[in-house]
């Protein structure tokens, strides 16, 4: 993998990935038995070998450095769709992206022939600064072909069978890792599939959403050497669902190496309830600016995330305003929290002087 990983470093002007990014890469928090990721990984893979015995190919390995057409153009999205941004997407160069979601690997394996397979890895998306949202995550995919000759005695077309299908197997799935709960389907929106569904379960008092699913574009099948099958997708996020299974109130907490982390789970065994091991206080900073056109919140907390790293654990708009000439001021407020010790008003001072001085240099923006 070392090759890959050079490419990120090189100098290219269209390059945004920064070291905190840049570090992640090869970590594979997916692929350790003992991780959270790891255990609901090889929970989801039992399901498939127990119902499907032999028939899904499995890649957790595949690298995150994708083209902008595998990334994009292969599953259909358009060419003006928001996540081709600079400010949602990290570029390596301008045909480079780390991947955005699992399903960059569709139409490759398609084309070398497999027509089941599981893909699970690490994506990248700039995004907010909160306990849900972390820069780079995992997700698994899946997806199955079907031929004419499936389908054609069911008294059913090929969508209509390859939807039930989906919707059975993935069914399954959430009882296998959640139980005997209440499920319900929502019709939804993604380019790639067509009809397109969220999978629902109440849990713990609350409906949550546990993955999106759908049947693929038929041009997606036509253009990988699938013409006349259907096939369904589906792609959920794992730290999402660890989140649940596993109480983990921080998604920071997935990249903890802290032994009193790490000790608590081990492999097999899947919804330990994690127990936490401090609650140190978060120190709140705010921070107000009069924007320029240019600003973007996803850049702001590409910035703090530079200096504070997992240190910072919120960053929050708590007011904006528009002045007479026309500008406008926004004022942020950070949470700094450690997960494994007190930080100290020196430390947090520090930081919060270097990120006003950081958002002042890098966003161009005026402080106030």
């Amino acid at each position: 993998m070392a090759s890959s990983i050079d490419v990120v470093k090189e100098g290219d002007p269209t390059n945004n990935v920064p070291d905190t990014i840049y570090s992640k890469i090869g970590l594979q928090l997916h692929r350790r038995d003992n991780h959270p990721l790891g255990i609901l990984k090889n929970t989801i893979y039992e399901y498939f070998d127990k119902n499907f015995s032999g028939l899904f190919n499995k890649f957790d390995d595949l690298c995150p450095l994708v083209s902008i057409r595998q990334n994009f153009d292969d599953v259909l999205v358009p060419a003006d769709h928001v996540s081709r941004s600079y400010n949602d997407t990290y570029y390596v160069d301008a045909q480079t992206v780390l991947r955005c979601h699992t399903s960059a690997h569709q139409a490759e394996l398609l084309r070398d022939g497999h027509t089941h397979f599981l893909v699970t890895g690490d994506v990248y998306r700039r995004d907010s600064i909160d306990s849900t949202h972390y820069p780079c995550f995992h997700q698994m995919e899946g997806f199955r072909v079907f031929s004419p000759d499936e389908w054609s005695g069911s008294g059913m077309d090929g969508t209509a069978y390859a939807a039930a299908d989906l919707k059975k197997t993935l069914e399954g799935l959430a009882k296998h890792l959640f139980g005997a709960v209440e499920m319900r389907w929502v019709d939804t929106y993604f380019p790639f599939t067509n009809p397109s569904f969220e999978l629902e379960i109440y849990f713990q008092d609350d409906w949550l959403e546990v993955l999106g699913c759908g049947v693929t574009e038929q041009e997606i099948l036509k253009n990988n050497g699938r013409t006349d099958h259907v096939a369904w997708a589906f792609g959920l996020g794992l730290e999402r669902l660890a989140m649940v299974l596993f109480d983990i109130p921080d998604i920071r907490l997935f990249w903890s190496n802290d032994k009193r982390f790490t000790s608590q789970f081990s492999e097999g065994k899947l919804g330990v309830k994690f127990k936490p091991f401090s609650k140190f206080p978060p120190c709140y900073k705010d921070m107000s600016f009069w924007i320029n056109e240019e600003f973007t919140e996803n850049n702001l907390c590409e910035v703090v995330r530079g200096i504070a790293g997992d240190l910072a654990e919120e960053v929050k708009l708590i007011d904006n305003f528009t002045n007479k000439k026309g500008m406008t001021s926004h004022c942020y407020r950070i949470a700094y929290r450690s997960m494994e010790r007190s930080l100290t008003d020196e430390e947090i001072n520090d930081m919060q002087w270097n990120v006003r001085e950081e958002v002042k240099n890098k966003l161009k923006v005026e402080l106030r």
